[in-house]
């Protein structure tokens, strides 16, 4: 977590090897989506490689998406950590179980988080979204998280 966020959605509240493989891909690519244009080639590459070509840009396009929708019509902005940091961000917690809570099928318990993330009347649109990115990524047979150590971009100052 850089210094300039004292914000609450940043609080470590774990770590990334404590969730399954849904919820780490979810938090992993949210980082990845944010840091940087080749950090996005990289989804790309893994949604493509996971997924084909044509599913792989699909499930891109709702990531895209969701992560779009998320920012224009966020409550505030999500805080995350570094790509690298092994820590797990309140905020990215929650980002984490609604694409998981979508994924299973939850839709009211997804509408619910949904609305904590944006504003009502887009919560529907996201919820939907959150279960096309996890069912991506039950497609994608995500074993374990990546090693978030292993991309080389330039590592931000950190508290932790």
């Amino acid at each position: 977590m850089t210094q300039t966020y004292h914000n609450r959605g940043g609080a470590p509240v774990g770590f990334i090897t404590e969730l399954d493989s849904i919820e780490a891909a979810s938090v992993i690519y949210l980082r990845l989506w944010c840091e940087s244009p080749d950090a996005q080639a990289q989804v790309w590459k893994d949604f493509a490689s996971g997924l084909g070509p044509d599913q792989g840009r699909k499930a891109l396009k709702s990531f895209e998406d969701l992560c779009s929708l998320c920012a224009r019509h966020g409550r505030r902005p999500l805080i995350r950590h570094s790509v690298q940091c092994k820590c797990l961000g309140a905020d990215e917690s929650c980002f984490a179980n609604f694409i998981a809570t979508a994924a299973t099928g939850e839709r009211e318990d997804a509408m619910l988080i949904a609305t904590l993330l944006v504003r009502p009347d887009v919560a529907p649109l996201i919820a939907s979204l959150a279960a096309e990115v996890g069912h991506a990524f039950m497609r994608m047979r995500l074993s374990a998280p990546r090693d978030i150590a292993t991309h080389t971009h330039e590592i931000p100052r950190t508290l932790h």
